[in-house]
């Protein structure tokens, strides 16, 4: 799909780019290895990031050669989570940049492969400032067929915008949520976690370090408000 130069709507994944909640989800998934004297590290997490929650736990299970399903991975992994995400800190400069990017009338969604279940709980503490987002497309709803590395949930976002794809931005921190961006017919800028390879990243149009290096040239972006 064609993109073009300007973009009129920003999509955001939610862990790693709006929420700093990656290294709880380490946290959680290494507590649940341990118990059968694996590690979970840097090795097995750089596939998992930006993948759904199915298919990620699919390859720790695999990788690591667990005595559990994935579902069973999941449901423990989850049990944790929870009491993790209360303590989890917005990501460095993510609530100003995209209040400001509100004031302008730049229409903004999240899209994350997080269950909606989850996503409330993560959210919770930070209501007031996601409430900005005009669309939460979360990895369970129905029009989300399949997960990232698919387009499917950046182009259900776009939907629920009233967007064009061509005329949205992604702000992604996954190789798979960079791809399925770009099959989208999106725009995609990567900030990639420091841990991981940027050669990964190829394929957006930009990678930086945060959302201090987010300049108007850099996002292009057209007209807000419709």
């Amino acid at each position: 799909m064609a993109r073009t130069g300007r973009a009129a709507c920003v999509i955001f994944d939610l862990d790693g780019v709006l929420l700093d909640t990656e290294p709880l989800y380490t946290r959680a998934v290494a507590r649940v290895a341990a118990r059968f004297g694996k590690a979970y590290d840097w090795s097995v997490k750089a596939e998992c990031i930006g993948r759904g929650t199915f298919e990620a736990a699919a390859i720790i299970v695999d990788r690591l050669s667990l005595p559990l399903s994935p579902s069973q991975l999941i449901r423990e992994r989850d049990a944790l989570l929870v009491h993790l995400f209360a303590t989890a800190p917005a990501m460095p400069g993510a609530e100003a940049f995209s209040r400001g990017l509100a004031a302008r009338g730049v229409p903004l969604a999240i899209a994350t492969s997080t269950e909606r279940a989850l996503y409330a709980v993560k959210a919770a503490p930070h209501a007031g400032w996601l409430s900005i987002f005009g669309a939460v497309v979360c990895g369970d709803n129905p029009r989300v067929a399949r997960p990232k590395p698919a387009p499917d949930i950046f182009l259900a976002a776009a939907a629920a915008l009233g967007a064009d794809p061509s005329d949205c931005l992604v702000l992604e921190d996954s190789p798979f949520g960079v791809a399925g961006a770009r099959d989208a017919g999106m725009r995609v800028i990567a900030l990639p976690d420091p841990a991981m390879d940027r050669a990964r990243y190829a394929a957006a149009d930009a990678v930086v370090d945060g959302f201090a290096a987010l300049t108007p040239d850099l996002l292009a972006l057209g007209g807000g408000g419709r």
